[in-house]
């Protein structure tokens, strides 16, 4: 196990997609970022769409390694690695905390957006990734024709264990050693093998590998346990009334991590004009993208122009 940052000639050799890489300053940081460019004729006087795939805690680009390119028959499509994920460096000591609030991570984003010249017109987040999409939107960072959150996790978790859960992540953040712990635990397969079960999701080996080889590293291990540290998504859910981007809300009935009835809560609390039926997938789970991204570009083409 190493006690460094995944390094993009080694760890990177055989990344998913990797000639769509490249790495971008924006924001104080290193980002690694994927774009696929639209296969098909634009029509004279209708642009390109632009989708934003913008992945969940823990994971990276990888996870869209199916879906992307079934979207970019359609569409442009970019993918990055969230701060201290995967490929993109981590923020320095002085803005840790900021950087790793919802809404500075948001901030982040739109500046690596207006360093590539990229104005979305669909935002795709996974998870947290959704929290991060409507954040763009409530910031006026993005104004996207709508955002798809696949099992987005837009709420505080529940019962008595939600107060505690972000004051908790922030004593292990804070600590070097629970990153470190969690890496070398997850050298064993089963430890990983648990994890994965726990989304409720099958992965094929491709898949178990490329979690495997984030997992056991300490510093995204860190990433993503500075990500759930450093949110409110109390302030968030009081805000999701005034959110003016129709939401397109999907579950996999399966998910295990962010239950599907969650998606019913957060849509008790849009507005009217950006309601859409939530769309439940069945016999899959929080990882569905990856399990059939067939289906899953289907949903979101259905947001793009014909």
């Amino acid at each position: 196990m190493t006690s460094q940052a995944l390094v993009w000639e080694r760890d990177g050799a055989d990344w998913p997609h990797r000639a769509r890489s490249q790495h971008v300053a924006a924001a104080g940081l290193n980002w690694h970022v994927q774009c696929w460019p639209c296969e098909a004729t634009a029509l004279p006087g209708h642009p390109t769409p632009t989708v934003l795939l913008i992945h969940g805690t823990g994971a990276a680009t990888h996870s869209w390694r199916g879906l992307a390119p079934l979207l970019a028959r359609r569409a442009q499509v970019l993918a990055f690695d969230l701060p201290g994920h995967g490929f993109t460096s981590t923020p320095s000591a002085h803005w840790h905390s900021l950087q790793f609030s919802l809404p500075g991570m948001a901030a982040a984003v739109a500046e690596l957006l207006q360093a590539l010249a990229f104005r979305p017109s669909l935002l795709v987040g996974h998870s947290a990734g959704a929290a991060i999409a409507v954040q763009l939107c409530l910031d006026g960072h993005a104004q996207p024709d709508a955002v798809v959150g696949l099992n987005a996790a837009l709420l505080p978790m529940g019962g008595l264990a939600g107060p505690l859960f972000a004051p908790a992540a922030r004593l292990m953040a804070a600590s070097s050693r629970v990153p470190r712990w969690f890496a070398q635990n997850a050298e064993k397969p089963q430890v990983l093998q648990r994890l994965i079960d726990g989304t409720g999701s099958t992965l094929d080996a491709t898949g178990m590998s490329l979690y495997g080889r984030l997992v056991r590293n300490p510093v995204h291990a860190a990433g993503a346990l500075a990500m759930m540290a450093h949110w409110d998504l109390y302030t968030l859910a009081r805000a999701l009334p005034r959110l003016q981007t129709p939401l397109q809300l999907v579950v996999g009935e399966r998910d295990t991590t962010v239950r599907p009835e969650q998606a019913q809560r957060v849509w008790a609390r849009l507005a009217a004009t950006t309601r859409r039926p939530v769309l439940r997938l069945p016999g899959l789970g929080h990882l569905a993208h990856e399990e059939d991204p067939q289906r899953l570009a289907e949903i979101v083409g259905a947001w793009l122009p014909v």
